[in-house]
């Protein structure tokens, strides 16, 4: 089966990934809408390599049909065979590219952008391979000025192979298990086995974007801020491409336009005076406060005099960690929040403005003030929408389902390391975002876990030092070989419901002794990082019994008396399993999909979302230093 697996790629390069934005010295397209698709349905996989489909138009090459941009292709059609389909499958769109694009002296720079892709992207232009990447929850580009400004007319044909396919050395893992039993299985049967517990969509997940730039262009920026309530220093560094910047000139303003600090040069620091801080939701009466920084450059290529002009969002905030406690500018921040899933019904892991909406109105109405990324980086425009609204983010890499030893040698390691690269250059200036995780779950009681997470955690610390790392575990406290070198303990666990199932009494044991131990041996500030319980909306049951909307309520409760002692020692944070039920492979113990949602899948509440937001309010209450006239029952959008 040669071209199932994958085919050795080429690293994303050291480049800059700046959001694309309009400014006046760039313009960008986005692609989303219907696109061309086939799967490669051939034995082998391999049957779009052999005859080249990139070459023409994909049509061409046999049937095709509509295919949505940005979704998972899974639950788009009726074909059960592309619900489940692992392989190769291939996207085309064909676009008019305007004449300014491709002309001048010199000539834009042309690039097209991918939000992210799973999870193995090869992507050609007019039928010339622009560029290859690993990894399905990350952004990639190419520059492509050469390819489109040196073909006739003006017609642009962007055709992506993409292959879902998880081995043991990729993030997530996973593996291809051969059925040889012929009496059992066809000829050529195989299935995908993976070690994580949500379903595993493939397709253009988010959006397609082509942008440009001058010749010579503003690459990169990195941010990070320092503050107390007089003044704010803003430290930056500005990377520049194409040619040597005769100026670089940067203005911070403020959310009503004015300049409060100006800069030049490619490093510098901006000093603020009577900051406006970042705060997180309901920690402060304007959270999510940010200021714009202009960048501009002028640069001398060949005869022009070229500009290139970039903003970038700003929040001026500080993270600190104690032995007992996460501050936010100095002050004490509880983790009251949820854990989440890219996840709905037909679009699958697709991008959506609405479901997107929906769900921060829905996190503030539960009086949610952060949550995890699990388990990978989410879409930019959900990050952004972080960042505007003051929701904090612990931002996790796809490091989910790292079980097999074979996924903790030196070519897993290698890509780990290079994943937390993609993930740093994308956030690192993002307020919202306090604390990095590096995985969730791993087999960290193994062994080689050790040098694996020392690598990768001081990798992550060496590229931000400005933010703490942890990655999430439940690993027996004193078996874990990863937890040593975490700033924060993350603690996943489930009982009653996995462990000792039904019997509700032994939380307040169990638990206890579960923060006590990891306390007692690392002298760290503990997150529960999971918790819960499924139910089935509409299922009713008293006394509580598994499954029932009952049960999920009396097992939070449990929860959350123990939460409430250790709070007040060195407990700082309780996240929920999860926002709402999503979808996972078909198993015996799941009914379409994870049920552990406080909201369904099409984000209805159940019992236990009421429960949660009478907590929340009453948690924020007594920190905030808003007045106490902020209720259960405010209107928030």
């Amino acid at each position: 089966l040669p071209l199932l697996l994958l085919l050795p790629g080429l690293a994303a390069g050291p480049a800059g990934m700046l959001q694309p934005r309009d400014t006046p010295s760039r313009e960008r397209r986005e692609l989303g809408g219907l696109w061309s698709f086939r799967a490669d349905l051939s034995p082998g996989r391999d049957a779009g390599f052999a005859q080249r489909w990139y070459r023409r138009p994909l049509r061409q090459s046999g049937p095709v049909i509509d295919m949505p941009v940005p979704a998972s292709f899974n639950d788009i059609t009726q074909d059960p065979s592309l619900e489940n389909y692992i392989g190769w499958v291939w996207y085309e769109k064909e676009v008019l590219l305007p004449l300014r694009w491709l002309q001048g002296d010199p000539a834009p720079r042309v690039v097209l952008r991918f939000g992210s892709a799973h999870y193995y992207s090869i992507v050609w232009v007019n039928g010339v391979q622009v560029v290859e990447h690993e990894g399905g929850h990350l952004p990639f580009e190419a520059d492509i000025s050469s390819v489109v400004q040196g073909s006739p007319g003006t017609l642009c044909r962007i055709t992506v192979a993409l292959n879902n396919t998880l081995t043991p050395h990729t993030l997530p893992p996973g593996s291809i298990q051969f059925m040889t039993d012929k009496t059992r299985y066809p000829k050529n049967y195989f299935v995908q086995n993976i070690r994580f517990d949500f379903f595993n969509y493939a397709g253009i997940h988010r959006p397609v974007v082509l942008y440009t730039t001058p010749a010579a262009y503003i690459d990169d920026i990195t941010v990070t801020t320092t503050s107390s309530d007089s003044v704010a220093m803003v430290q930056y560094q500005v990377s520049v491409v194409g040619s040597t910047a005769n100026s670089l000139s940067l203005s911070l303003r403020d959310q009503e336009g004015k300049v409060v600090a100006t800069g030049d040069g490619p490093v510098g620091e901006l000093k603020v005076l009577s900051p406006n801080l970042w705060w997180p939701y309901l920690m402060h009466e304007n959270p999510g406060y940010l200021y714009s920084l202009e960048v501009k450059m002028q640069a001398q290529v060949g005869g022009a005099l070229l500009e290139d002009v970039y903003t970038l969002p700003v929040g001026i905030r500080s993270v600190h960690v104690t032995s007992t406690q996460f501050l936010i500018n100095g002050r004490p921040f509880y983790f009251h929040g949820v854990n989440k899933h890219e996840d709905a019904d037909i679009r699958g892991k697709g991008l959506d403005w609405a479901l997107i909406v929906k769900d921060f109105n829905l996190l503030r109405w539960l009086g949610a003030n952060s949550f995890r990324t699990s388990h990978y980086p989410y879409a930019e425009e959900i990050m952004d929408l972080c960042d505007a609204y003051g929701i904090v983010v612990i931002d996790e890499s796809p490091g989910v389902g790292i079980k097999l030893p074979e996924s903790f040698g030196n070519k897993s390691l290698q890509h780990h390391l290079a994943v937390m690269e993609e993930l740093i250059r994308r956030d690192k200036n993002r307020p919202s975002v306090v604390m990095w995780s590096v995985a969730n779950e791993p087999a960290s009681e193994l062994p080689p876990a050790a040098h694996y997470f020392k690598t990768v955690i001081a990798h992550t610390k060496a590229l931000d030092p400005s933010r703490p790392v942890t990655f999430v575990t439940d690993a027996n406290y004193a078996l874990d070989h990863g937890a040593p070198y975490v700033d924060v303990i993350c603690v996943n666990s489930y009982f009653s419901w996995y462990h000792d199932p039904g019997h509700l009494e032994v939380i307040p044991l169990q638990l206890t002794a579960q923060f006590e131990n990891w306390y007692k041996t690392y002298q760290k500030p503990i997150i529960q990082s999971e918790y819960g319980a499924d139910s089935v909306p509409g299922l009713h049951s008293d006394p509580p019994l598994m499954f029932s909307e009952e049960y999920q309520v009396a097992m939070l409760r449990e929860y959350h008396s123990v939460f409430d002692k250790k709070r007040k020692e060195y407990v700082i944070g309780e996240l929920i399993w999860n926002f709402a039920d999503f979808m996972t492979n078909q198993g015996t113990i799941r009914v379409l999909g994870n049920k552990k949602g406080i909201f369904t899948r099409q984000r209805q509440p159940k019992a236990a979302a009421f429960v949660l937001r009478d907590r929340y309010w009453k948690i924020a209450n007594e920190s905030s230093c808003l007045p106490p006239v902020i209720t259960s029952h405010s209107l928030f959008l």
